[in-house]
Parts: C-alpha cells; sequence; structure tokens
C-alpha cells in the first residue's frame, strides 16, 4: 500500500475523530469515536506503531463498554 494511501487512512481517522467532538449526546460521541479508533488501529497496523494499536484497541474497549451501558440504561427506562 502506497505511503500516500496509509495516510489518508490516518487523517480520516483524525477527522472523524474531530467530528465526533463536536457532536452532542454522549451515545452519538462515543459511537463516532469508536468508529475513528477502529481506523486508528488499521493506521497503527498499517505503519506498525503497537501503541496506537494498544491505545485505540482499549479506548474501543471502553467505548463499547459505556455505548452498551447506555443502551441498556435507555432500555430499562422505556
Amino acid at each position: 500500500m502506497s505511503p500516500f494511501l496509509i495516510d489518508c487512512i490516518g487523517y480520516a481517522g483524525l477527522v472523524i475523530n474531530l467530528y465526533s467532538m463536536s457532536t452532542k449526546g454522549e451515545y452519538k460521541l462515543r459511537l463516532i469515536s469508536l468508529i475513528a479508533n477502529i481506523i486508528y488501529i488499521l493506521y497503527g497496523a498499517l505503519i506498525a506503531a503497537t501503541p496506537i494499536i494498544v491505545g485505540c484497541t482499549i479506548a474501543v474497549l471502553l467505548h463499547g463498554y459505556h455505548l452498551r451501558r447506555l443502551r441498556l440504561n435507555k432500555n430499562s427506562n422505556d
């Protein structure tokens, strides 16, 4: 894969992550951040950057946990 395409993947993760910070509501922020972190994991794998892979994997797990918690709380209130 070309270095340009790899950089584009990294920048896509950045743009999505920045967009998530402008959203309203915790659920939407966490969902979009989760997607951005999945892209960062791909980017980290392509550039062989273990710290990026580890950090973003932890972030994905945390966002997934909180998304599940938010969904369960919403369902219990219905």
